[in-house]
């Protein structure tokens, strides 16, 4: 009787795991397929929350559409006159009237494009140069001794200040607008490429030295490497200064340029064709930052996991 009701416990009761570290799992229903809300594996830093960690998207679109409901709320109900605050319908027809018809004798095409091969002629050079200079500056106090006076200098000095002085220098021609924002760009960038040298840990330079590496090599294969994540950065601050700069560049003996159709426009009072500029600005601005987080994200993997 012992034997029988032994029997009929074990077949009642499933197998247990032969490990006792395994879970026991109940046997899956014939037909069910598998499950689609599996969770899934913890990544290390998730227990405990690592600050900031997350996609933000859901949370940016959120406010886009917020504030685009306030400003139609706002020029719906008339909050705000129109001469000071137009509506979004406004704005979007002066902006097909000026993609078509042009503003001040240039169609809204050959003004973004006179704008942006100013900003990213200036924000080459200042690449090519700034960039080299900022990482000298980090491994010799020699070159931090020659160009870290002029540089801290005029950094804090807003470039409507040396403005006149490029104008009377190099005159009012297409130069001296693009020298203005590269000279805008090149400080910020040869900063964070010195402070990129500046943090490398001193652990990798001697294990490089130790394989034998040579100096030029530990300066292009472990220094410059390591200085990406900050040279990257000051791009994305350097560009940034740019287009702000780009307006005050195209404020003198300009006749295209969105810089110069914002300024053109508020001297008559088109505030639409002003908030039209200011969004196109800020849509290539916003798109070339994009670009950059991208361009970071493939070169410099191992940012934030070292």
């Amino acid at each position: 009787m012992a034997s029988l009701k032994s029997l009929h416990i074990m077949h009642a009761r499933p197998a247990q795991p032969a490990h006792s570290g395994d879970t026991y799992q109940p046997p899956r229903k014939p037909g069910r397929g598998p499950r689609l809300l599996a969770k899934r594996p913890v990544r290390p830093g998730d227990t405990f929350g690592v600050p900031g960690q997350g996609s933000s998207a859901l949370t940016s679109l959120v406010t886009i559409a917020a504030l685009l409901g306030l400003w139609f709320a706002a020029t719906y109900w008339h909050w705000v006159k129109p001469l000071f605050l137009p509506s979004p319908q406004a704005v979007y027809n002066k902006f097909i009237f000026v993609a078509t018809q042009g503003f001040a004798n240039s169609t809204l095409a050959e003004h973004t494009a006179i704008s942006l091969l100013r900003v990213f002629g200036a924000f080459a050079l200042a690449c090519v140069t700034a960039i080299p200079v900022g990482v000298m500056m980090g491994v010799s106090r020699f070159a931090r001794g020659v160009f870290d006076p002029p540089i801290e200098f005029y950094r804090p000095l807003p470039p409507l200040a040396y403005l006149p002085l490029i104008i009377i220098w190099f005159g009012i021609g297409e130069f001296s607008k693009i020298l203005l924002i590269y000279l805008a760009i090149f400080a910020p960038l040869a900063i964070a490429a010195r402070a990129g040298v500046r943090s490398v840990s001193i652990e990798q330079i001697h294990a490089a030295y130790s394989m034998g590496a040579t100096r030029t090599q530990v300066v292009w294969h472990v220094i410059l490497k390591s200085a990406l994540p900050e040279i990257f950065t000051g791009m994305r601050i350097g560009i940034g200064v740019g287009w702000t700069t780009l307006v005050a560049a195209e404020m003198v003996a300009s006749t295209s340029g969105l810089g110069f159709m914002v300024l053109n426009a508020a001297e008559f009072l088109s505030s639409d064709v002003v908030i039209m500029g200011i969004v196109v600005i800020g849509f290539f601005a916003l798109c070339f930052d994009m670009l950059m987080r991208y361009i970071e994200r493939v070169a410099v993997p191992w940012k934030g996991r070292v």
